[in-house]
């Protein structure tokens, strides 16, 4: 998520519509775009700088069943986030992005000897001897 977060904030929305010349209705698509994002990055924030505490005695003074709220309470203690390293899926899209760069590239190699061919034929066509001149 780090590196989701790193990347979303490098984006420089500036050179994003001058470089693409982007008018009208899809420039302010894309201002409102940034403004709903400034304004989730503004709102998670503020939820990062509030306590996440539970008041467990306010629900059990709330509710009838305490048995409901103890065993939800001992889940919530017991509970522990996991923690994912995306290290190495990164290196395998980033194998994957490099293989598929290196078979683009070879194919536009064949791609172009192919066109150079064609050419060719295509110059060897438009120089033959007409149709009407050819003896059989």
């Amino acid at each position: 998520m780090a590196a989701g977060r790193s990347a979303a904030t490098k984006i420089d929305w500036t050179r994003i519509s001058s470089s693409l010349g982007l008018k009208g209705s899809t420039a302010s698509s894309l201002q409102a775009f940034k403004k709903r994002n400034d304004d989730a990055r503004r709102k998670i924030a503020a939820l990062r700088q509030q306590p996440q505490t539970v008041d467990f005695a306010k629900y059990r003074s709330t509710l009838n069943n305490t048995a409901v709220v103890n065993e939800i309470e001992q889940q919530f203690k017991q509970f522990k986030p996991v923690t994912y390293d995306v290290d190495r899926q990164l290196k395998a899209i980033e194998a994957f992005e490099g293989q598929a760069v290196k078979s683009a590239e070879e194919t536009k190699g064949r791609v172009d000897q192919e066109v150079q061919a064609l050419t060719k034929t295509l110059e060897n066509i438009e120089t033959a001897r007409p149709f009407d001149e050819l003896t059989v």
